[in-house]
């Protein structure tokens, strides 16, 4: 069973490192972003094993015109952890805690490589792909979320 939860922030440094940027340092793998009042991190865990993470920070694009925004940073799950919908849960949970917040938009920079990933979450594609030196190509993505 899939345990979500809040998490701190050095609880994600490991699998960033691990999954994200295994060619950079463990110091590159923690964010300006990552402490600040509204950010947040989410975690996926089986048992006791963190199995996947991301984070999320109040943010705005400045190519979208909503007045609050919150970004999605370091989404990663464990290789052998993936196709059990550990990520889904992930953002689903962070959608929530946003959602309570006030704020209905979404964003975030994705790997070209999982782009239909985000898709499948609901998220649409804005903009043309871009390289985001070291890690590669990269392609904004965003979701609108429903305020009930």
């Amino acid at each position: 069973m899939i345990t979500i939860k809040i998490i701190e922030a050095e609880e994600t440094y490991n699998l960033r490192h691990e999954i994200l940027r295994p060619y950079q340092s463990l110091e590159d793998c923690k964010y300006d972003t990552d402490n600040k009042d509204e950010s947040f991190h989410i975690g996926a865990f089986i048992d006791d094993k963190l199995i996947s993470i991301a984070s999320f920070c109040m943010e705005n694009h400045p190519d979208f015109s909503f007045e609050n925004q919150y970004r999605l940073r370091a989404m990663a799950t464990l290789q052998e952890y993936r196709l059990l919908g550990a990520g889904r849960l992930v953002v689903k949970y962070a959608e929530d805690i946003i959602k309570d917040k006030g704020v209905n938009f979404l964003w975030c920079n994705g790997r070209t490589s999982v782009k239909d990933y985000y898709l499948r979450l609901g998220f649409k594609i804005y903009g043309e792909e871009f390289d985001y030196p070291p890690i590669g190509n990269h392609v904004v993505l965003y979701k609108e979320l429903d305020i009930i």
